[in-house]
């Protein structure tokens, strides 16, 4: 276990600033600095935690929230390395998808919502195709980039060793862009709970959205912060799980790791 020189474990220390926040938020508010008009404080907060627990709300809007926000990044992750994989390889490729792609990462996805609207109407369609916008673009400008920078005395080994282009790609190339593609997808599950936070705002009928929904109508601030809690938690289950694969696949790979 990772421990600093006085022998602190790191997991502790990681958690010193997490716990300290809290502390002050729960001092501010039982002092008054904070009124709970404002901002509930964190008994009242874990009360209505246990409380949509009990009924299962909670965990019914979990399970719908991550179905969207998984949904959405496979459809955009599948359409972002795809297209990614054709521009990279080929330089005809590059020429006629890499310039469109980049005109329309830089259009807001939120900006899109209307027009979403429009084209699916209200239901789970435009919700998706918001986190699938949003996800596409990072993975791949990030595979792009990862196999553009392969080494390429990588490339010329392969080809002294008689590689088929297939066997390049497949054996040189693709392992190469491998970790910037896992750059891109830790980027992709951060900007997917970001764009769900928004497409739950559409006419939600299930989900965490729709939970925060129903407390902003009636001024509920312990509700929406279990809402953004569980936000962050999903997030950070997700972001896990990314750092697991990061240390299984790359594992060939040694890393700078800090001091």
């Amino acid at each position: 276990m990772s421990t600093s020189p006085r022998g602190a474990p790191r997991w502790l220390r990681r958690m010193t600033g997490p716990v300290l926040l809290v502390l002050a938020w729960h001092a501010a508010s039982e002092t008054g600095v904070l009124p709970p008009e404002v901002l509930a404080g964190p008994s009242t907060v874990i009360s209505s935690a246990a409380g949509l627990i009990t009924t299962g709300d909670l965990q019914a809007a979990m399970i719908t929230s991550l179905g969207r926000a998984l949904f959405g990044l496979a459809l955009g992750g599948t359409i972002g390395v795809t297209l990614a994989v054709l521009s990279g390889l080929s330089r005809l490729g590059e020429d006629l998808i890499d310039s469109p792609i980049q005109m329309m990462r830089t259009v807001p996805s939120v900006a899109l919502i209307p027009l979403l609207i429009i084209w699916f109407g209200i239901g789970e369609a435009p919700k998706v195709a918001l986190i699938a916008l949003g996800t596409a673009f990072p993975l791949y400008l990030n595979v792009y980039a990862g196999i553009r920078n392969v080494d390429l005395s990588l490339i010329e080994a392969g080809r002294a060793l008689g590689l088929s282009r297939a066997a390049l790609i497949r054996h040189v190339v693709l392992p190469g862009a491998l970790p910037n593609a896992l750059v891109g997808l830790r980027y992709s599950l951060g900007i997917a709970w970001l764009a769900l936070v928004f497409g739950e705002q559409i006419n939600a009928t299930a989900g965490i959205g729709y939970l925060m929904a129903n407390a902003r109508e009636f001024f509920q601030t312990d509700v929406i912060v279990v809402c953004l809690v569980v936000y962050a938690l999903l997030g950070l289950a997700v972001d896990f799980i990314v750092r697991t694969l990061e240390r299984i696949f790359l594992s060939w790979r040694p890393a700078f790791s800090g001091t």
